[in-house]
């Protein structure tokens, strides 16, 4: 970076001087400037002062480096280095924050948030609008107005008898007046003199005023304790009634310090406990399997057709909750599966005309992938997703309630929270799971909450979004098996790829200051022909990690589900089927058994070993889907590891032959069955009065109900009928699954412009250079008055042009494109030929050919 010999005099000045590295650190901070590409690097100034980009960045910065641009806002406009470490360390000039503040400050100048150099540091006014005390908005400082600022209405007698009465001399004029005052309220052997001659009482006032808010109340006629104070000038009016302590007098009594506490190093993440790596990985391993069952219980039991989309979005109440029994589980963590399986892309409305909820053909394909990878999948979409979970059952902004799966539940930072948690549980030792308060009071640095005012909430703070996020993000993890007992496992670890691992390295090494950082801190002004502290390339912080791209994540979700697989466990082939009518599973089955379980049988307990239990309603189940009881017997003696229990083979041949035994068609409905007998029972039973059925036949019945409602009749009277086609075979009522058309995953909402990936900043600092140049450089030629590119005839731009070929110059051009757009190029001609001229062109940095038709103009550039 060459060195200006002049201070810059504009932020525009100021990134003119900065190298290509520097510019690319400012606009990968800070995305929102290059969307679109700036014109010239004037044009990027004037954009990254407008109030939105600026507010953005003040959000963005952490603790220390926020408090330092709340002093140089309360510091003179321009402020030298030496006042802001007054405002900063005080007059004992504390040693952390002495080491700590050329870090901030040159995160500031990096965010082009502070320009200038040591001698004339400059807060873009943007900024210092936002943060400055005002009564409308209070500075975090708690400091109040400048005396100069206090009296600026204040009538000229009146300002002379405040100095008279302060021991000064009267003066001419208010303005020699006011800095006499200040100049006494800053000179600290002077004014400890004044304050030793005040009452008890009047310091006791402006001990409660010191730290803020420094505005009071006052009578039409204070007491004498006040009178002394407003005589004086310490306490000095606003309005009627309401009186304010100068920021001059605040900073004496505060010993010159900003700030009540300052914070230069952020707060450690402290271990809760520790456990052996291997205890972490296992347990994580065990709840990634409780994750896959889970998901995998919830879509089958949608997979028919799930609960209906309420009108305005999302699952109803009664359907979560009925949602949270059917997985055993409290109606929080109901959501949030719900929620993954949505942002999987597993399940979604069909959009029909009674809308419902049903698994997306994507299920079908994720169902057949490895366990360890089918978690690596969910991990991902939880990882990346901004639907956040835990704000349902809240109420939005018009106090509607939010609903799992319904509108509102988008939070931008929810991703960018995941991944800083889980960063700084990589930090932590292996097996190391952390204190969730401390895991706040971090996060609470890197990004303090600021409130409307400008106000800093304390590190009690815990309702802010970000806490909130971090708190769900550690119980998700957990559930997840992304981490096992609370620390990282190493499935999750490597989850995060080889840059998210390093964040935790990188921002360990930012919250603890070089020991060198003291020895090299600017001590005193500069001169103006010093280097501006932009180029202290060893106090500027770690960059933060880029994101990763869909390429790298996708190596990490591999990397993650290898370190998995060895961990689960292995499907089981069989069962051990017992006396009682049970069978247990002492562990996962292959699907097919497992689908054929759950037609056969109802589950009745889960856990390490699921417990199934054979009944006459789930025989007949499978007997309704079209196995016959010798398959049934053929498929027990297959797939366990102990004997058939005769129960069982009872139970199955009992249910067989009564099946079909009567069977039901459509005329309106009829009953057939070759044993008249049964019949006969049927109709004296008096739980069939409601089908009114009335004998046509010895063998066959006829009711007024239709099929189905006949059908679950007489099952519901202990017979075990069989439904049959109108040829009179049996139909087979097998479950079919319902799935939605083909749904995407919804997409994250983006926290701003996205992260701009090394191509686009080489290309955006190219063209921003390009344009610059263009518009700083002196032509040869006169510019126009309103500075428009000069208009020459088609004659006098070929002849331009083909001299610039032969002496080789760099010409400065307007051009229209074929879309009407106009723009200013810098090229160097390389021919001109049938109309075209080929050039380099120093704003796209390649050849290009151009129509001349389309060149409005052209001017010769200015030799160097």
């Amino acid at each position: 970076m060459s060195t200006p010999a002049t201070p810059p005099r504009s932020l525009a000045e100021a990134l003119r001087h900065r190298d290509d590295v520097s510019l690319a650190a400012l606009l990968r901070s800070r995305p929102d400037l290059i969307t679109p590409v700036p014109t010239d690097l004037t044009q990027l100034a004037t954009r990254a002062g407008t109030r939105g980009s600026v507010v953005r960045a003040l959000e963005r910065l952490d603790r220390f480096a926020l408090q330092t641009a709340e002093a140089l806002a309360v510091a003179a406009d321009p402020a030298s280095y030496d006042e802001l470490v007054g405002l900063m360390a005080g007059d004992a000039r504390d040693a952390a924050v002495v080491q700590a503040l050329p870090r901030a400050l040159a995160t500031l100048r990096e965010q082009a948030l502070v320009w200038g150099a040591d001698d004339r540091l400059r807060l873009v006014r943007t900024a210092r609008e936002l943060l400055a005390p005002s009564p409308q908005h209070p500075s975090p400082t708690g400091l109040g107005p400048t005396v100069a600022e206090a009296t600026a209405g204040m009538s000229p007698g009146r300002i002379q008898e405040i100095v008279t009465a302060a021991g000064l001399p009267s003066t001419h004029d208010s303005v020699s007046a006011v800095a006499a005052l200040t100049k006494l309220f800053t000179g600290r052997r002077r004014m400890k003199a004044l304050l030793g001659r005040a009452p008890a009482e009047s310091l006791e006032v402006l001990t409660r005023l010191v730290w803020g808010p420094p505005y009071g109340q006052v009578t039409a006629e204070p007491a004498s304790h006040l009178r002394w104070l407003i005589d004086r000038g310490l306490l000095l009016p606003t309005a009627p009634g309401t009186v304010v302590l100068p920021r001059e007098v605040a900073l004496h009594l505060r010993a010159g310090r900003a700030h009540r506490e300052t914070e230069p190093v952020a707060p450690v993440v402290e271990a809760k406990a520790t456990h052996r790596p291997q205890v972490v990985d296992t347990t994580a391993a065990g709840q990634a399997y409780t994750a896959l069952a889970t998901v995998e219980e919830l879509l089958k039991d949608w997979d028919e057709g799930g609960p209906t989309v309420m009108r305005a979005g999302g699952l109803s109440v009664r359907d979560l909750k009925r949602t949270a029994v059917a997985l055993d589980v409290a109606e929080p963590v109901a959501a949030f599966w719900v929620e993954l399986a949505y942002a999987a892309g597993l399940l979604a409305s069909d959009g029909d005309a009674d809308e419902r909820y049903a698994a997306t053909p994507a299920l079908d394909e994720w169902l057949e992938l490895p366990a360890a990878q089918r978690w690596a999948r969910l991990a991902e979409a939880w990882l990346a997703g901004t639907r956040t979970s835990g704000l349902v059952g809240g109420r939005d902004a018009k106090e509607r309630t939010l609903s799992a799966l319904g509108p509102g539940l988008d939070r931008s930072a929810a991703p960018e929270v995941r991944h800083r948690v889980l960063g700084l549980l990589a930090g932590l030792p292996e097996g190391a799971s952390p204190a969730a308060e401390s895991v706040l009071a971090r996060l609470r640095w890197e990004r303090p909450v600021r409130g409307a005012g400008g106000a800093q909430p304390g590190p009690q703070e815990s309702d802010d979004l970000r806490s909130r996020l971090a708190r769900w993000t550690l119980s998700e993890a957990e559930m997840l098996g992304v981490t096992g007992r609370g620390a990282l496992s190493a499935q999750g670890r490597a989850l995060l790829g080889p840059r998210g691992a390093a964040a935790a390295d990188s921002s360990t090494s930012a919250s603890a200051p070089s020991g060198d950082s003291s020895s090299s801190s600017p001590s005193s002004p500069s001169g103006p022909g010093d280097k501006l502290p932009v180029h202290h390339h060893h106090h500027r912080p770690p960059a933060p990690p880029e994101p990763l791209s869909p390429v790298e994540q996708a190596a990490a979700s591999a990397a993650a589900a290898r370190l998995l697989a060895p961990l689960l466990p292995e499907p089981l082939d069989h069962v051990l089927l017992q006396a009682d009518l049970t069978a247990v599973a002492p562990g996962p089955l292959e699907r097919p058994l497992a689908d054929m379980l759950d037609v056969l049988a109802e589950v009745e307990s889960k856990g390490g070993a699921t417990v199934y239990r054979f009944t006459p309603g789930s025989v007949r189940r499978a007997l309704d889907a079209g196995r016959s009881a010798s398959d049934l017997h053929d498929f027990l003696s297959a797939h366990s590891r102990t004997p058939v229990p005769q129960p069982l083979a009872y139970l199955i041949d009992d249910v067989a032959r009564r099946h079909g035994h009567l069977r039901i068609g459509a005329a309106s409905a009829y009953v057939r069955c070759d044993d008249d007998a049964v019949l006969s029972e049927i109709l004296a039973d008096k739980r069939s009065a409601g089908l009114r059925l009335r004998r046509l036949a010895p063998t066959v019945l006829a009711a007024q109900a239709d099929p189905a409602a006949l059908l679950e009749g007489l099952r519901a009277m202990g017979f075990a009928p069989a439904a049959e086609s109108a040829e009179g075979d049996v139909v087979i009522t097998r479950a079919h699954a319902h799935r939605t058309p083909p749904r995407t995953a919804p997409e994250p909402v983006p926290d701003g412009p996205p992260t701009p990936d090394a191509t686009l900043l080489s290309a955006a600092i190219r063209a921003i250079r390009a344009g610059d140049r263009a518009s700083t450089t002196p032509l040869k030629t006169t510019p126009s008055p309103n500075g428009d590119l000069p208009r020459t005839s088609s004659a006098e731009t070929l002849a331009t042009m083909q001299a610039a070929v032969l002496t080789g110059d760099t010409v400065w051009i307007g051009y229209v494109n074929a879309e009407g757009s106009a723009s200013q190029r810098v090229i160097a001609p390389i021919r001109v030929e049938g109309g075209f001229v080929t050039a380099y062109d120093h704003t796209a940095d390649e050849v290009r050919t151009y129509p001349l038709h389309r060149v409005t103009g052209v001017a010769e550039l200015a030799e160097d």
